[in-house]
């Protein structure tokens, strides 16, 4: 039996709770809340996330002890929002995940740091990236409830490793498969939620599917600039780890960077979105790391200036949408 730690109390973690205990793999789940933690052994479900979900307490063992969940695994995946990552682990010893496979269904990056998760993880723990693996979609945790088909793609330097724990996912209704590009992958994870947000933002003003195509379009060739500067080698970004799971984020209404962006574009605040919304979209803080990255890139990246000037230098969505209109193709 595998024994797994899953870090994170959300709708994603609990979604791959789901998926790993279908195959009776051995889930150690942290969750913060102690609350969460006793209504989960008390009744089988999550009560904030996905609460329709049952889960067997043979195999999976909640817990808000974050030391001994870790200790008690081989495989860890990180589940947490990426702005929240820092303070999830920190009370962790720095050699917490030796001998470990340290797994990132994080799609953001380390505020301030504006570090991959990964990156992180090797800096401060000391994982080197050949003990890393990243999840992909596309795949959304409100369809794995639904037991909706579902695709998953893991990113990794190792494609033996990357096919181990593909085969701890693979059930009958998630198919998932390896692919050597962990930067790749977690960084188009990180862009697909910044387009996503423009595509929110886009609706919101009451554009319509035409220029939602045209902006999404243009954003795989604003990924491909960017993915070149940062991490180049020849990659496929017509397939399902990339294009795909830009799609699903863009168009679904589980989507929250989405709506997230529909919120601004309608007049929200920030702030008042974010109190509404009650989850994390991580597109609000990965936005802004990719910016600042982008002054040492100098990428010509226009989607990603537009949202960046609208969320965090409060220019008007209408105004600055009027610039972008006019820089599509």
């Amino acid at each position: 039996m595998e024994k797994i730690a899953v870090i994170g109390g959300g709708s994603w973690a609990t979604a791959l709770v789901k998926i790993l205990s279908e195959n009776h793999s051995q889930i150690h789940w942290w969750m913060r809340s102690s609350n969460d933690v006793q209504h989960l052994i008390n009744y089988r479900h999550n009560p904030r996330y996905l609460s329709g979900v049952q889960f067997d307490l043979n195999y999976v063992k909640p817990s808000t002890d974050l030391k001994a969940v870790v200790a008690a695994a081989d495989w860890v995946i990180l589940a947490v929002p990426a702005a929240f990552i820092v303070e999830a682990l920190d009370d962790l010893p720095k050699d917490a995940f030796k001998d470990k496979v340290v797994v990132s269904a994080i799609k953001g990056m380390v505020p301030k740091e504006n570090i991959l998760v990964t990156d992180y993880v090797e800096k401060y723990y000391h994982v080197p990236n050949t003990h890393q693996l990243v999840i992909a979609g596309p795949c959304h945790a409100e369809e794995v409830a639904l037991e909706k088909q579902s695709y998953l793609t893991i990113g990794s330097h190792d494609l033996a490793t990357a096919e181990r724990f593909c085969e701890l996912l693979r059930n009958r209704y998630v198919k998932a498969n390896p692919l050597d590009d962990l930067d790749g992958i977690e960084y188009c994870a990180v862009m697909k939620n910044i387009i996503a947000l423009a595509c929110g933002i886009a609706r919101g003003l009451n554009y319509g599917d035409n220029f939602q195509a045209v902006m999404v379009s243009n954003a795989m060739f604003e990924i491909e600039r960017f993915l070149d500067a940062v991490m180049p080698m020849h990659r496929a970004l017509n397939g399902s780890a990339y294009l795909g799971d830009l799609l699903v984020t863009a168009y679904s209404q589980f989507s929250r960077n989405r709506t997230f962006g529909n919120m601004i574009g309608h007049g929200y605040t920030v702030k008042s979105a974010q109190i509404e919304m009650n989850m994390v979209a991580e597109g609000y803080y990965a936005v802004q790391s990719i910016y600042e990255l982008n002054k040492i890139l100098k990428v010509d990246m226009p989607i990603t200036t537009a949202v960046y000037l609208i969320l965090y230098e409060r220019i008007s969505p209408a105004v600055e949408f009027e610039i972008l209109k006019d820089k599509f193709k």
